[in-house]
């Protein structure tokens, strides 16, 4: 069984709740997805297969979206190269799949100024009780309707790379 079918496979026998229900996950079985494009201007997260565009989402953003995240509780969602690093089934924010910020060169910058580049970046849900806080309302992560992170998540395999652009 190659990797890609395996993690369908688990993925869709992740049965998770969320409030008074509970959801299993259906398998995906299209193209592999290799990389996440993530435009924060248009709002747009891309799953691609190499060149193809396989999936688009809208997004929303961190409360204070313009620029790249530079510090701890700046209201930023980051911009660069990262990787999905992690995912959380039990997330507070339905699912959620983790990106590897702050990379060597966030750290960095956040450290020539005394200061932390934050963490806990992530591709995630609304849960619910952040449905109507308008586009942007994150503390830097990347949210897409609750639906869509439930697809995001069975689509995309750890090791994915992610590039966010202005």
């Amino acid at each position: 069984m190659d990797r890609r079918l395996f993690i369908a496979t688990a993925a869709a026998a992740l049965t998770f709740s969320s409030g008074a229900f509970a959801r299993t996950l259906k398998p995906y079985r299209g193209p592999e997805i290799t990389r996440i494009v993530i435009y924060k201007e248009r709002r747009k997260l891309y799953l691609l297969n190499h060149e193809d565009v396989v999936k688009s989402f809208k997004i929303g953003l961190g409360g204070n979206p313009i620029g790249p995240k530079r510090f701890e509780g700046d209201g930023k969602t980051p911009e660069g190269s990262y990787v999905i690093d992690r995912r959380n089934p039990n997330s507070s924010y339905h699912l959620s799949l983790g990106i590897s910020y702050p990379n060597d060169q966030d750290r960095a910058y956040a450290e020539s100024f005394g200061r932390r580049p934050g963490g806990d970046i992530f591709i995630h849900g609304r849960a619910g009780e952040n449905r109507g806080k308008g586009k942007d309302w994150t503390a830097g992560c990347i949210a897409v309707r609750d639906r869509q992170i439930e697809r995001i998540y069975t689509m995309v395999q750890d090791g994915t790379q992610v590039d966010i652009f202005p």
